[in-house]
């Protein structure tokens, strides 16, 4: 499906997204309170040549918190909300651009402006279809769930499926049987480990809707 269908498809999940997050249930556990905003930024918040950062994927966040301040997106930036994010790459991010456009942009300034064009709405679903509210799975408790459907913020559902226990793979099967569906990256796994929020890498974007 091309990019303008795309945005027609995903944007009608935009509705109910914002819901989800105020309903999510309270953890007890006490651990630190840095958002995944400040780890995600932490390399100064700019577009770069490393295909294996999330520039984009924050970007991303940036823009939807800039144009709806009350989108349940922000949560990322509240570190007392207890949140696990499945986070594309920049070069997860480049592949859906293609996929949905059928051009391959190497910069992610301009992969970042084609995914933009989707509009607003669309940028937020299909990020909160990455977050798992209220609750901080580290990836052992990740590996612990296989076979588990999980619900995420945006209201949909992805399933977890462990390829390699020993190195902390999972892949996570999402609401599009086309694609391919994302797995976690070893060497991205725990980010921001000890704290309420925590984030997995992904190879690819989940997909909320069959695109």
């Amino acid at each position: 499906m091309r990019l303008r269908n795309a945005v027609a498809v995903v944007s009608t999940l935009a509705l109910g997204a914002g819901a989800v997050l105020a309903t999510a249930p309270a953890a007890s556990a006490a651990q630190g309170n840095r958002s995944l905003a400040k780890v995600l930024t932490s390399d100064g918040n700019r577009f770069d040549k490393k295909a294996g950062d999330f520039d984009i994927a924050t970007e991303a966040v940036l823009a939807v918190v800039k144009a709806k301040p009350g989108s349940p997106v922000a949560v990322l930036a509240d570190g007392k909300t207890r949140v696990t994010a499945f986070v594309p790459t920049d070069r997860a991010f480049k592949a859906l651009v293609f996929d949905l456009t059928g051009t391959w942009f190497y910069k992610e300034r301009k992969a970042f402006a084609a995914a933009a064009s989707l509009g607003i709405d669309t940028i937020e679903t299909v990020l909160l279809y990455h977050v798992v509210a209220g609750k901080t799975l580290t990836a052992a408790k990740v590996l612990e769930a296989d076979g588990a459907s999980v619900a995420t913020a945006q209201g949909g559902s992805v399933t977890i499926d462990v390829l390699d226990p020993t190195r902390g793979v999972v892949r996570l099967q999402d609401a599009d049987p086309d694609d391919v569906d994302p797995a976690t990256i070893p060497r991205l796994l725990n980010l921001n480990k000890g704290n309420k929020q925590v984030a997995h890498g992904i190879d690819y974007v989940l997909r909320p809707v069959d695109l």
